[in-house]
């Protein structure tokens, strides 16, 4: 009983961390791809090209269904896992070399001790799994 509690806990944890996520990242994609503004922000501010800007959208759309539909095999989630933090420690950088205000940096290292708790919990899901397959054998 005592496992099955802890177990639950981490799923609950997983899915709570990989959904927050997720949902972030599917927002941001939208906001690149729609919102004025931001389109103006990466060309005028950042400095980025206009093309990187569909890329990263499009590259956060298959991250996200990537972490979060259960039947991708893990080692694609490791690849997002990957990409997303390189992504928001890019970010972080980006905004330091700018010289934007501190809540536009911290902003991106929030949402990577998101995305590192949902790795963590994904790791002990998937081991926990793989135990408890290998009890059953």
């Amino acid at each position: 009983m005592i496992k099955f509690n802890k177990m639950k806990k981490q799923k609950i944890v997983f899915w709570t961390t990989t959904g927050l996520f997720t949902l972030s990242m599917l927002m941001s994609a939208n906001m690149y791809l729609t919102n004025e503004e931001v389109k103006i922000g990466f060309i005028t501010h950042l400095g980025i090209p206009d093309y990187l800007r569909i890329e990263l959208a499009v590259a956060k759309i298959l991250g996200s269904l990537t972490l979060i539909l259960p039947f991708v095999p893990k080692e694609f989630k490791f690849f997002a896992y990957a990409g997303f933090t390189i992504n928001l420690i890019s970010a972080s950088v980006a905004h330091i070399a700018l010289g934007d205000p501190i809540g536009e940096v911290i902003k991106p290292m929030l949402f990577l001790a998101i995305l590192i708790a949902s790795f963590l919990y994904y790791n002990l899901l998937y081991n926990s799994n793989e135990k408890h397959d290998e009890a059953k054998n």
